[in-house]
């Protein structure tokens, strides 16, 4: 039987799961009473110590799963990076994740590739080449370029990620040209799907507007209940052919993540398990 599992993409944003003064060392702790994963985005920014990860897997129950997204450096988002400089990266990714690992909460690495890496030989060469380097670990793959999935790749691109035994990250986004791709419901790797809500934002997803900070435009969109019970059937699709079904919701700017992670949830008809108790407020009854 198939296990689908919802959550959101970062725990410290998502405000209305916290109480009042709750400190941000104890944010994860709340947040895995709500939901069975989340994606680390932290990550990509920097490499983290492993002190991190070791907190989070202590925080965490036994069942808890994260999904990491790599340093930028190594997909293509920092352009003339040296190839010895990447390879180090690599190495101390991989050093930095193994409290994850060894703890066995490790979902997938998340290789998503910026929007201007587009289908050709080089680019396949290299997405193959960090399929080989992170070859001990669950590796998804998001590509952020139109012609990946154009009639005449779709299907070599996908054919692809299951010669090199990758995931591919089906997603939901706005359709804005080159720089975004259609949904996809598909599975390459039978072990695990992953789908990424971004929300619709259309304007946000390619202009954020002088003197705003794109990530706060480009993921501001609340997920109507028509937009999500369209998403019902590609996920009964996906769970036909997956062992497994990880739902991210990426839509952050507007606190409206986890409100669309449960809805989306109860539409699904999940109940999950093995979560962290919930901590009750002082003056609930």
């Amino acid at each position: 039987m198939t296990t689908i599992q919802v959550g959101v993409c970062g725990w410290g944003d998502q405000h209305e799961l916290y109480v009042q003064g709750v400190r941000n060392r104890d944010k994860l702790s709340v947040y895995a009473s709500h939901f069975p994963i989340v994606e680390v985005d932290s990550s990509f920014y920097a490499i983290l110590p492993q002190r991190n990860y070791e907190s989070w897997v202590k925080d965490t129950p036994e069942r808890f799963g994260f999904i990491v997204k790599p340093h930028q450096g190594m997909t293509g988002h920092q352009r003339g990076d040296a190839s010895g400089s990447r390879r180090e990266l690599f190495r101390q990714f991989e050093e930095s994740i193994q409290p994850v690992v060894e703890a066995g909460k490790l979902k997938a690495l998340l290789f998503q590739f910026p929007p201007w890496f587009d289908c050709t030989r080089e680019h396949v060469q290299y997405v193959a080449a960090c399929r080989q380097a992170m070859q001990a670990y669950p590796f998804a793959v998001e590509f952020r370029h139109q012609s990946w999935f154009e009639s005449r790749y779709s299907e070599r691109t996908l054919d692809f990620l299951r010669k090199i035994e990758a995931t591919h990250v089906v997603c939901d986004e706005p359709q804005v040209g080159k720089g975004s791709v259609p949904i996809v419901p598909a599975v390459t790797k039978p072990s695990l799907a992953l789908v990424r809500f971004h929300g619709r934002n259309k304007a946000g997803w390619r202009d954020p507007g002088e003197g705003q900070n794109w990530r706060d435009v480009r993921y501001l969109y609340r997920y109507s209940e028509t937009e999500l019970a369209e998403w019902v059937e590609h996920i009964r699709l996906l769970e036909q052919e997956a062992d497994e079904v990880c739902i991210l919701f990426n839509n952050n700017s507007g606190g409206d993540a986890a409100a669309n992670a449960k809805q989306f949830s109860e539409m699904l008809g999940l109940a999950p398990t093995g979560l962290n108790p919930r901590q009750m407020d002082l003056f609930s009854t």
